[in-house]
């Protein structure tokens, strides 16, 4: 375990069908162990089974989820549309009082190619392209110092690498009995 003041915390935001879950997936499995990851959908979705709308648990679980995390030691990547609108305070303040590092990537990628990257996933028949487009948000930024916004002519291994490196997460990659940290498979082409 890492000392929480010197965790790393990264954010990953986008539209539905914009890679950040993939994304988010290879950057803590090129980690390794301690670093844990928090995926909107699993727990608005799956745990709490609840919509995204007024009123909702998601936002303080997924805060205390983070806050947790990071106070016992670990790297966090949250990853999740996080929408501004409804989850813009949470996310700030979530980067603006954590004692270690914290960064911020948002995923900027039209419309069109969050639909064809959608035709392609496994849950590509749990919604359809009218509902992604009432979903999506144009360049839907925090407006936080730092925050890195990724666009579509980033590669997936390219966007790995550069939120792994910005993050600060490629450099403290744990080293056990002398081997490099567990790297990610090759990743699936969108």
């Amino acid at each position: 375990m890492t000392d929480p003041q010197t965790t790393i915390l990264v954010v990953i935001r986008g539209n539905s069908g914009s890679g950040k879950s993939s994304i988010a997936r290879a950057v803590r499995l090129a980690y390794g162990r301690g670093c844990a990851l928090v995926e909107q959908d699993h727990l608005r979705r799956i745990i709490l089974r609840e919509l995204d709308g007024p009123g909702g648990l998601a936002p303080d679980f997924i805060d205390h989820t983070v806050r947790y995390l990071l106070d016992n030691g670990y790297h966090v990547v949250l990853e999740g549309i996080l929408a501004e609108h409804k989850y813009g305070a949470m996310v700030r303040a979530l980067l603006a009082s954590h004692r270690g590092t914290s960064s911020a990537f948002y995923l900027d990628i039209p419309f069109e190619e969050t639909v064809r990257r959608h035709a392609t996933r496994p849950q590509s028949a749990d919604f359809t392209t009218d509902q992604m487009r009432g979903w999506y948000r144009e360049r839907d930024v925090l407006g936080v110092d730092g925050e890195h916004v990724i666009g579509p002519e980033s590669s997936f291994d390219d966007s790995v690498a550069l939120i792994a490196a910005r993050s600060g997460l490629a450099a403290a990659a744990p080293v056990a009995g002398g081997e490099p940290a567990v790297s990610a498979p090759p990743p699936q082409r969108r």
